[in-house]
Parts: C-alpha cells; structure tokens; sequence
C-alpha cells in the first residue's frame, strides 16, 4: 500500500508567503486584526457542502472592495477604534455558494462575532477587473449586502435593538420565507422575503438593503408596494408604514447606541458602491 506523506489540512501541509498573503497581512492583519483564510479547508464549512476554492485573482479585487465599502465608511462615520472592537477577526473565503436542502443559496454567516464566512467569490467582478468590460451590479451588492447583514447581527448581539422592534408585525414571520418572493414580503412589511424569517434577520435585512440600496433605492422599494391588501390582508398603507417604522428604528439604535449619523454611513457606502459598478 502506497503512504501518503502529507495530506492537506491535518498537519504538515506547508507554503511559502506569497504577494497574495502579505497584501492581505499588510491590508487588513495590521491595521485591523483580520486574518483571511483563502487556501481550501473544507472543515471550515459545513462537511456535507459541495463547495469550490476562491480563485486567486478574485480576492485582492474583493478585498480592496471591502475596505472601501465597508471598512472605510464605517471608520469614517465612527472611528477605527470602534471597528477594530467589533469587527469579525477571521474571514473565511468559499469560491462557490452554498446551496441548502429547502433550495435557498447562504452567501454568508457569522459565528458569535469571531468568523464570518463568504461565498460566491468567484462571481464578484467590478468595473475595471480584468478580463471584464463590465460589472455586474448583482453580484457586487450581493457581496456587500451579506457583509453589511452579518455585522449587523454581530452589533446587535453586543447590544440589542429596541424590543419595539419585534412589535411592528410580529404575526407575519414564517419558516416558508424561502417560497416567498421580496415583492410579496415588501406587501406585508418587509424589506426582503429573508427579512421574514424571524426579527434579527429583519433589523440586519433593513440594514443591508438599506446601505447598500442607499436611500433613493430604499425610496423605491417603499413606493413600489402597489395598491391593494397582500394575500395576509395587511393594507398598502400599513406596509409602508411598517417599513418606515423600522427604518426610524434603525436611524435611532446607530444613533443613541453607536453615535453613528445613518444617512450619513449610507450615503457613503452607496456611493463607493456606485464606483464599483458600471
């Protein structure tokens, strides 16, 4: 019987560093404490997943996304004292999405505030990227709409939002989100059908569409609830007003609990996001 000698990912699989790895020590190791795993380890991820590597050439152009969309905006509006407190300390790159049993795709998770994996980094391009004439605006805010939810949640978990929250249209959460369409949830108040899933979800969905949407879009999906009652009887003018309710809420927790100006950090992540795209 032939031995292996080593077998990667079980101990005494090594390499040399690389630009890759100091660009990433350099960018987000030192001035943030943020390792970056890209090398494959499959017991990173759940070990009944199919899942593929990141390409190499996809993650410095991700990474520099990311410091532009989201670090910097936030270090602006608050400072990088605060970021480096409750920023995830280990991200964990997937090339592939993650696709589950009920046929919904996780983009990304967040483990009690420590590690936050991303998927789909092979489908990430932006202006500018070679071998891409174009972006596609899709796959960039899906990036920054599931960074935006998972540090969301990892706020909300060092200090809640309000419980008034949870009474704006508490009797429409349902498990069956997945079979439900973001123009049918938007009809009973919700943001996105995710947003349906369950109150945390719902605070952190207003958050991402919201920063990533920027406000004209949010505008858009407010007034694109048409006339009528859903099929759960809520009335056109109660969505809509559901929807403002929790927008106030979330102005107000980044107000009073984190002194951050909203508008201000939305006005800012839409607009480098509006520079990555086409």
């Amino acid at each position: 019987m032939e031995l292996v000698a080593d077998i990667p990912g079980l101990g005494g699989d090594t390499w040399k560093a690389s630009a890759l790895d100091k660009y990433l020590y350099d960018s987000l190791t030192v001035p943030f404490n943020i390792a970056v795993k890209y090398k494959w380890d499959q017991f990173e991820f759940e070990v009944n997943k199919t899942l593929v590597p990141p390409k190499e050439e996809k993650i410095i152009p991700v990474i520099d996304a990311i410091r532009k969309v989201w670090i910097n905006t936030y270090i602006a509006e608050a400072d990088s004292l605060f970021f480096i407190k409750y920023c995830p300390k280990f991200l964990i790159l997937s090339g592939s999405a993650s696709w589950n049993s009920n046929g919904t795709i996780t983009l990304g998770t967040a483990e009690g505030g420590r590690k936050v994996v991303l998927y789909v980094l092979n489908e990430f391009r932006t202006k500018g990227m070679t071998g891409y004439k174009y972006s596609d605006s899709s796959t960039v805010k899906q990036m920054f709409h599931v960074i935006e939810h998972e540090f969301g949640h990892i706020l909300h978990q060092n200090i809640m939002y309000p419980v008034e929250y949870k009474r704006i249209n508490p009797g429409l959460y349902t498990g069956n989100w997945n079979n439900i369409s973001d123009a049918e949830a938007r009809r009973d108040g919700f943001v996105t059908a995710y947003a349906m899933s369950g109150f945390d979800d719902d605070f952190v969905e207003m958050i991402a569409i919201m920063l990533t949407e920027g406000k004209a879009g949010f505008e858009k999906i407010v007034n694109s609830i048409p006339a009528g009652s859903s099929v759960n009887g809520t009335p056109q003018a109660a969505a809509k007003a559901y929807l403002r309710a929790k927008e106030a809420m979330v102005v107000n927790y980044f107000n009073k609990v984190w002194d951050i100006d909203f508008y201000s950090l939305q006005a800012r992540t839409r607009t480098e996001i509006e520079k990555l795209l086409y």
